[in-house]
């Protein structure tokens, strides 16, 4: 790994004297600075730590708040709770599939964009729903998503 990454781990890691114990806010850590657990974050943890590689895989793994790759710029994330998926959350999903013609869990080529089907956002009154990083989107249409991620790439000049 590249020193400027080993520097930003090795900052994370002295926060926990006792990393193995503290496992879950290490990886916290890390995924808050790149935004997803890497292999090679995983093996230098091992080589500072002595913690097992396949140890911190499996919490990095068992935990649904952990990302084992990377995410787009805009992570989107559709809803497929009951209320949701009662109100077509199923159309949600497939329009920001044409949208964005990757599969959930893929990043677009760009980096752009990330999507994925989580079990509940907590915004059973708006749904169906969506949420683009830390904003929530309901009362969502095939239309409203359409004009949603567009308004996203033009503002980004794609």
């Amino acid at each position: 790994m590249a020193g400027k990454i080993n520097l930003e781990i090795d900052a994370v890691l002295e926060k926990y004297p006792e990393p193995e114990e503290s496992l879950i806010a290490v990886l916290q850590g890390v995924q808050d600075i790149y935004g997803y657990i890497s292999k090679d974050a995983v093996e230098y943890i091992t080589e500072k730590t002595n913690i097992p590689s396949s140890r911190i895989m499996g919490v990095a793994s068992f935990y649904a708040g952990f990302r084992l790759k990377p995410v787009g710029k805009y992570r989107i994330m559709v809803c497929m709770g009951t209320a949701c998926h009662v109100n077509g959350s199923e159309r949600i999903g497939d329009t920001v599939k044409r949208q964005l013609g990757i599969e959930a869990g893929d990043v677009t080529e760009d980096g752009l964009f990330s999507w994925e089907e989580v079990a509940c956002l907590g915004c059973c009154s708006i749904s169906p729903a969506m949420m683009i990083n830390d904003t929530a989107y309901g009362m969502l249409t095939q239309e409203k998503v359409i004009e949603i991620i567009d308004s996203i790439k033009k503002g980004e000049g794609k």
